[in-house]
């Protein structure tokens, strides 16, 4: 059985609706199995940038450590955002240089503190695990590899976000792309792989709680079988699901049948 670490954090967010991603971590936690869960306890607080470049980067590099604990301390990890940020703890803790990453979100999260325009560490996440971010965010730049990357349905590139990618060489596939996923997986030689969802590579006609919404995603059945597909390819090492901020619990209830699905293929 998949164990669950359930992550309540909104300090990475850029969005007004940040707050309302600890409601979606909470009531995803509310359907999952009580004994499979471990809960963050995130601080309070919103954190203090320290001179990083990060907003609230106190309180984000202290739940990334505790994220990491709790994820080596554990197997087959499914990290429960959160903003997308939470997926770093786990990758420390759980990837190294065989290790793939498919990153299926509408956002690449390949900004850097002089690029991003928000300061916002969402929208850093997978630069940030890449080995290039504030001290304490940034993971060892010898773990993951660019050439293991498979950014997959991400539509809102930012300047400096394509402008790294095409550096790096990231393979990226667009949403009609999906079913070139394992290829892809085949094509870096990993031997294992890491899955992060941010659920706004979701339409948002499929899913009403996205705080940063972007037209043309996938459907969820879309999604459901390309992670599954991916699962074939590579052996699965760890999984995180991120960016649910339903509006009210009646909002969050409409949503979970689709997010509990996708959910159940990471787990």
């Amino acid at each position: 059985m998949a164990h669950f670490i359930v992550v309540p954090q909104w300090q990475g967010s850029s969005s007004a609706r940040a707050m309302q991603l600890t409601d979606g971590a909470l009531a995803i936690a509310g359907d999952l199995p009580r004994a499979a869960c471990t809960l963050i306890d995130v601080p309070a607080e919103a954190g203090e940038e320290q001179g990083t470049g990060v907003r609230r980067y106190s309180t984000l590099e202290r739940v990334r450590a505790l994220v990491a604990q709790a994820a080596g301390d554990n197997e087959q990890v499914v990290v429960v955002g959160g903003d997308s940020s939470v997926a770093l703890g786990a990758l420390e803790a759980l990837a190294d240089a065989e290790t793939a990453v498919l990153w299926l979100g509408a956002h690449p999260a390949l900004h850097s503190p002089d690029t991003s325009p928000t300061s916002a560490l969402h929208e850093m996440t997978l630069r940030c695990a890449l080995g290039e971010g504030a001290p304490g965010l940034a993971a060892d730049p010898n773990s993951i590899s660019a050439g293991r990357v498979v950014l997959a349905g991400a539509r809102d590139f930012d300047v400096a976000e394509q402008v790294i990618a095409d550096e790096l060489n990231i393979r990226s596939l667009s949403v009609d792309e999906l079913a070139d996923v394992p290829t892809a997986l085949r094509s870096t030689g990993a031997s294992k792989l890491y899955i992060h969802v941010d659920l706004d590579v979701l339409d948002p006609a499929a899913i009403s709680g996205l705080s940063r919404p972007v037209p043309f995603g996938a459907v969820p059945e879309m999604l459901v079988s390309t992670i599954r597909a991916a699962r074939a390819e590579l052996p699965l090492i760890g999984a995180s699901i991120a960016e649910f901020s339903p509006a009210s619990p009646a909002a969050a209830e409409d949503d979970l049948s689709v997010v509990l699905r996708v959910i159940g293929a990471l787990a």
